[in-house]
């Protein structure tokens, strides 16, 4: 998320020298505004409620390698904040009883947005939580939340 915000705020800033010229009040009053806005809109996105079920089904296979080539369908529990999943198709998990088991989800942008946990020892069915609320269930640490995932994780 950092290296993203960094390249918004830069392309910010430069849109804001080519605009503005040479009024520096005025420049650096927009440029504050604009990195406002640059950090609050993901947190707002979250908070908002933008992610849909799609995204949720697909931040699963993201997070947790042994689910990569399944097809988990998501419902809403408490809309961008908690959801009921079930996993279709061949797995083969590194436990052989998963109930309890908790997995991290990743977002379109390869960052930890949440997380899973098991509720039947054959991983089938999941809960999942996204942002802090996956913390909150100690299914993530807080400084995870947000990390970038080089690829799905394993163990």
């Amino acid at each position: 998320m950092t290296d993203r915000l960094a390249a918004i705020g830069d392309d910010l800033e430069r849109a804001t020298r080519r605009h503005l010229g040479s009024h520096q009040r005025r420049r650096r009053r927009v440029l504050t505004g604009a990195v406002a806005v640059a950090l609050l809109v993901p947190g707002a996105a979250v908070a908002g409620s933008l992610l849909t079920t799609g995204d949720v089904e697909r931040s699963l296979p993201a997070g947790t390698k042994f689910l990569v080539g399944t097809t988990p369908t998501c419902t809403t529990v408490e809309e961008g904040i908690e959801y009921r999943c079930t996993i279709e198709g061949d797995f083969k998990a590194e436990v052989e009883d998963l109930k309890g088991t908790v997995e991290p989800t990743v977002d379109a942008t390869s960052h930890v947005n949440g997380g899973c946990r098991s509720t039947r020892s054959d991983g089938r069915e999941w809960r999942c939580y996204i942002g802090e609320e996956a913390v909150r269930q100690r299914i993530i640490g807080p400084d995870f939340l947000g990390a970038y995932s080089a690829g799905p994780g394993v163990g």
